[in-house]
């Protein structure tokens, strides 16, 4: 710790002599301070103090793809035990996470300490594809989160090109009713929206600043969905630490977190309609409509949460008030059958009739 004393000149000067240890005392602050609150800007920005008033997350697992999920305070009693899904992977749990990726992405997820997660009483199940060098499949960890319970699949990392396997472990994913959630690629890596984010049917988000205009670092295309916080937002890493970090991995970890709420509040939506929920309340940015900047628009997670959504499909059964009068120009099979019965006893009697006359 810094030790500090004032000189006999700065005595004579109180006043000018407290400005000073103040200023002194502020500089001698750990940077760490001042970065983790500073990168919390989201917090308000998503106004989660209204949003966790109606949900937390609880009883929501998500699945993190990613490079495991290392110990932090932050991340105490909300982390279960995962898988190492990489081919001679020796991290049986999951929770050794050599990166610090995985750990940030959980963060913003579940986190409830100095770093702000966006469903605080979820739970996250750490699947590790990578160690930070490239990353394995994503088919193995896909599947395996499916048969673990996550109702969403948060994906922060992406490739250029992607096989069948990932392609069909996301279909099944989707088919099994999980929300998955991807980031579309960083400009500095990437020109074109990024697998899995590509394939439909998954949430492929997007970044803003922190004026909630379109990020730079984030790539355009017309299969972003969402899009979210992404600049310079402080992120758990293992062992207790903290970092600054930007790109459109934060935005998705948010917009997983957001996902994970709305399934806690409405336990019977399809992951359809989650969806829909989530871009029917977003805000929208730039020109009217769905863009290749913003998705649908800007997650507002309260909307989301209390907004008054019409269903994505509507039931079509009609009432029993709005069933119209039948008519049937065809006289029916019965009414033919009775006719003829009818028809042939009459002939029958007319016979008796005329037999009884002649006798």
């Amino acid at each position: 710790m810094a030790t500090m004393t004032l000189s006999r000149r700065w005595r004579r000067y109180p006043v000018a002599a407290l400005v000073v240890l103040l200023a002194n005392l502020v500089h001698a602050l750990p940077a760490a301070a001042e970065t983790v609150e500073g990168g919390q800007w989201y917090v308000d920005f998503l106004d989660l103090d209204s949003a966790h008033k109606i949900s937390q997350g609880r009883s929501v697992t998500v699945a993190i793809i990613d490079s495991g999920v290392g110990v932090h305070p932050d991340l105490a009693g909300r982390v279960l035990s995962g898988t190492d899904a990489r081919v001679g992977g020796n991290d049986p749990d999951g929770r050794n996470d050599e990166d610090g990726h995985g750990t940030g992405m959980a963060g913003l997820v579940v986190g409830h300490g100095r770093v702000r997660g966006v469903a605080p009483a979820a739970t996250v199940l750490p699947v590790k594809i990578s160690n930070g060098v490239g990353y394995a499949s994503l088919a193995p960890g896909i599947e395996w989160a499916i048969d673990h319970g996550a109702t969403v699949i948060s994906i922060s990392l992406g490739v250029s090109r992607s096989g069948i396997s990932d392609e069909m472990a996301v279909r099944r994913a989707i088919e099994a009713g999980v929300v998955v959630v991807a980031s579309v690629g960083n400009t500095d890596e990437d020109h074109l929206v990024a697998y899995p984010a590509a394939y439909d049917g998954v949430v492929a988000v997007g970044g803003v600043d922190r004026e909630g205009n379109h990020a730079k670092i984030s790539v355009r295309s017309d299969r972003i969905v969402l899009a979210a916080p992404s600049d310079k937002i402080s992120v758990t890493e293992p062992n207790g630490k903290y970092t600054i970090a930007t790109g459109t991995s934060n935005s998705t970890a948010l917009v997983a977190g957001a996902v994970a709420l709305v399934r806690a509040k409405f336990p019977d939506l399809s992951a359809e309609e989650v969806i829909h929920r989530l871009t029917y309340t977003a805000d929208d940015k730039g020109p009217t409509g769905r863009d290749d900047e913003y998705g649908y628009g800007v997650v507002n997670i309260v909307k989301a949460l209390t907004a008054d959504v019409p269903p994505l499909h509507p039931q079509t059964t009609p009432s029993y008030n709005d069933l119209p009068d039948v008519v049937d120009d065809d006289p029916p099979i019965a009414l033919i059958v009775l006719g003829a019965v009818l028809a042939l006893l009459l002939v029958v009697i007319l016979v008796l009739l005329l037999r009884r006359r002649r006798t």
